[in-house]
C-alpha cells in the first residue's frame, strides 16, 4: 500500500515536472531556432589564428546584423523619396507573371497580421454549425458586394494549435463582437484551444 501511495506521488511530481518545464523548453527551443537561423543568414568569421585557412566563427554577431539590417530598412523605407522608389518596385513585382502571385500573398498576409492594414483586429464569435455553437474568429471583410453578398462579411476563424483555419461567410446578425477582449488574446485564445486565460 505504501508503494502504490509513492508510486502515485512520484507520477504527479513527474507530470507537474513536464507541465513546469515543457513551456519554458519549447519556447527556449524556438527562441534558439529563430535565433540561430538568422544568425545564419550573415554568418561572421574572424580570423584570430592568423592562418586564413582556420577562420573563427563568431556567434552571435550574424544576428545583430540582421536585425540592424531590418531596422535600417525600415528607417530608409520612411523617407519620401525612397518610399516612391519602393512603391515602384512593388507596383513592378505585383505585375510580373509567376512572381506577382507569391509576392502578392506574401505581402497581403503580412499587412494582414502587422502592416498598415491589419485585418485581425476585430474579434468576434461567430455561429457556423449550429445556431448554439459558437467559435472565436475575426472579421476580416465587411464589403462582398463583389460576391454579391451586401448582407455578409467574413470572418477568418482560426484552428486550434495550428497556424490555419477556415474562413466563412455569414451575415451580421451570426456574429457577436468581442468589445472587451482584444484581437491579440482572441487569437491566443483560440490557437490555444481555449486553455489560455483572457486578460481584463
Amino acid at each position: 500500500m505504501q508503494f502504490k501511495f509513492t508510486s502515485r506521488n512520484l507520477f504527479q511530481y513527474f507530470l507537474q515536472g513536464i507541465l513546469v518545464l515543457a513551456p519554458v523548453s519549447i519556447t527556449v527551443y524556438i527562441v534558439y531556432q529563430l535565433f540561430s537561423w538568422l544568425d545564419r543568414l550573415i554568418p561572421v568569421y574572424i580570423n584570430l589564428s592568423g592562418d586564413p585557412q582556420k577562420p573563427f566563427y563568431l556567434p552571435g554577431l550574424g544576428f545583430v546584423l540582421v536585425m540592424a539590417g531590418i531596422l535600417l530598412v525600415g528607417w530608409i523605407s520612411s523617407f519620401f523619396v525612397v518610399g516612391r522608389l519602393l512603391s515602384f518596385f512593388d507596383h513592378a513585382l505585383e505585375r510580373t507573371p509567376g512572381v506577382k502571385t507569391i509576392y502578392s500573398f506574401v505581402k497581403d498576409f503580412s499587412e494582414a497580421f502587422a502592416g498598415k492594414k491589419r485585418k485581425f483586429q476585430k474579434a468576434v464569435l461567430v455561429s457556423v454549425l449550429q445556431p448554439d455553437v459558437w467559435q472565436v474568429g475575426f472579421v476580416t471583410n465587411e464589403d462582398l458586394e463583389q460576391f454579391g453578398m451586401q448582407e455578409y462579411v467574413t470572418v477568418y476563424v482560426p484552428n486550434s494549435y495550428a497556424v490555419a483555419g477556415t474562413l466563412y461567410f455569414v451575415k451580421s446578425d451570426r456574429i457577436k463582437l468581442l468589445k472587451e477582449v482584444a484581437a491579440p488574446d482572441a487569437l491566443k485564445f483560440a490557437i490555444s484551444g481555449g486553455v489560455v486565460e483572457v486578460e481584463e
